[in-house]
């Protein structure tokens, strides 16, 4: 079930305390990019505080919020390195239930950036690319799982990526896909840039 920050006192001062302040949820993501110093400098600093203050359970609770709540949380979560959440982020990847939040999901798993996190970027590709009707993360979860792989080898991209596989056949079928060339080097880019901000933040962390 998904918690409404208006419905439950404690979540809101959580939205209030992490999520909201400049309207941080909006700029977690490729907006991050197109920030200039002073505004990514002080950016930076305020999420990397942040990301040492809030504790687990703080973190949990935002993770049963709205999109905004859980892409502010999986942000914190990455920064801070808390590999204790890899499967907590894994499981809402997975299951999908809310939209604007892949990205953030798939910048924690890339940053962690192990064996078992290519597995779960693996499961949800299994699920969703049998469903080429949905207009899902398919892409930027490709982006991150090939991140990994260069990063540590595996090649679990490479059983949907080979000739006639799933990724060929989500790219053909897929409505909103048609007419466009693969879009994996994109969003590779866009994972390995995104991950490279979260280093910088956590290197002082």
């Amino acid at each position: 079930m998904i918690r409404h920050p208006h419905d439950d006192a404690e979540l809101l001062a959580l939205v209030r305390r992490y999520v909201t302040p400049e309207r941080r949820y909006l700029k977690l993501g490729g907006g991050l990019l197109r920030m200039q110093s002073p505004e990514c400098d002080r950016f930076m600093r305020d999420l990397r505080e942040d990301a040492g203050l809030i504790t687990a359970a703080e973190v949990a609770k935002l993770l049963e919020g709205g999109w905004r709540e859980r892409r502010t949380a999986a942000w914190l979560v990455a920064v801070s390195r808390r590999t204790e959440f890899r499967e907590h982020l894994g499981a809402l990847l997975l299951a999908s239930e809310v939209c604007c939040v892949g990205l953030a999901y798939c910048v924690a798993l890339a940053s962690f950036g192990t064996a078992r996190d290519a597995d779960l970027l693996a499961a949800y590709l299994d699920r969703y690319l049998c469903r080429p009707d949905l207009a899902y993360d398919q892409t930027v979860v490709m982006g991150a799982l090939q991140f990994i792989d260069l990063n540590i080898g595996g090649g679990q991209a490479d059983r949907f990526r080979e000739p006639g596989g799933l990724w060929q056949q989500w790219l053909q079928d897929a409505p909103h896909m048609k007419g466009d060339s693969d879009p994996t080097p994109f969003f590779l880019s866009l994972i390995r840039r995104l991950c490279a901000f979260v280093d910088e933040c956590a290197e002082v962390l």
